[in-house]
């Protein structure tokens, strides 16, 4: 019989154990060709983003397998919901993070820890022939899944940032997400992340969470201010959204164009 498989090592999960700044895309349009492509460009991690916009639960597993061929980089899905059954769907398919939205207090991060663990410790289903256990051939997959399974949870409301601290120290959450347009919208100015209020939240809950040890994120589409993140203490940056990039590059190109048609 042959030899067991190893447990894939989750490399984000790694990442912030190193205390490594890590750099991060965003995928929001479907298909797995703009996931690779995005892998192939050498950042430490890549969001497959079902929450806004088109993907599907079931365009996650090739993307995954898309970006499978780039060791360096790892793949983080963010579930549409704080939802077990989602969660189920996509720790069987291989995903080994998973970035949790609109978590707003100790008890809904406490559920969302639940679901990323088998029972006695948790309430996640178990089947034993999935792509996360390659297929039944990982000796021990159930036992030793949950060392490389990781939890980012999602704070982007007043009342979240609020239970920062509770949420934060929740056993079982491995980092926390700063959400800087929802944030925007709760503190009363959406779609202005630049207003002095919020940018002021969003650095005090980096020096909030660097006090308390945990591992702090954000998508931060000026270069000046991911840099600015970073230097407060960030461990992971998404430096930009797949279809924003297309659509100004897009813009970009056809106003050269026209102001000089020559």
């Amino acid at each position: 019989m042959a030899a067991p498989l190893p447990l894939p090592v989750n490399r984000f999960k790694a990442g912030l154990a190193e205390g490594r700044l890590q750099w991060g895309i965003w995928n929001a349009i479907p298909g797995p060709v703009v996931s690779e492509a995005l892998a192939a460009c050498g950042y430490d991690w890549v969001v497959i983003d079902t929450e806004h916009g088109p993907l599907e639960p079931t365009d996650v597993l090739p993307a995954l397998q898309a970006m499978g061929g780039y060791p360096g980089c790892a793949p983080v899905v963010r579930p549409a919901i704080n939802d077990p059954v989602l969660f189920k769907r996509l720790l069987d398919m291989g995903a080994q993070t998973l970035l949790v939205p609109y978590v707003q207090s100790a008890d809904e991060a406490r559920a969302a820890v639940q679901a990323m663990r088998y029972p006695p410790r948790g309430i996640r289903g178990v089947a034993g022939v999935t792509r996360a256990s390659r297929f039944g051939l990982v000796d021990d997959y159930i036992g030793r899944a949950e060392a490389e399974l990781c939890l980012i949870v999602q704070v982007e409301t007043r009342d979240g940032l609020d239970r920062l601290e509770e949420i934060a120290g929740v056993e079982g959450v491995d980092a926390v997400f700063i959400g800087p347009a929802d944030l925007a919208a709760s503190l009363g100015h959406p779609g202005d992340m630049a207003h002095p209020e919020v940018v002021a939240a969003i650095e005090g809950a980096f020096a909030r969470l660097n006090a308390i040890g945990v591992p702090g994120g954000i998508l931060a589409t000026d270069p000046a201010y991911a840099r600015r993140c970073a230097e407060l203490g960030a461990a992971f940056v998404a430096l930009a959204v797949d279809a924003g990039l297309l659509t100004r590059a897009a813009l970009d190109l056809l106003d050269g164009m026209r102001a000089d048609p020559a």
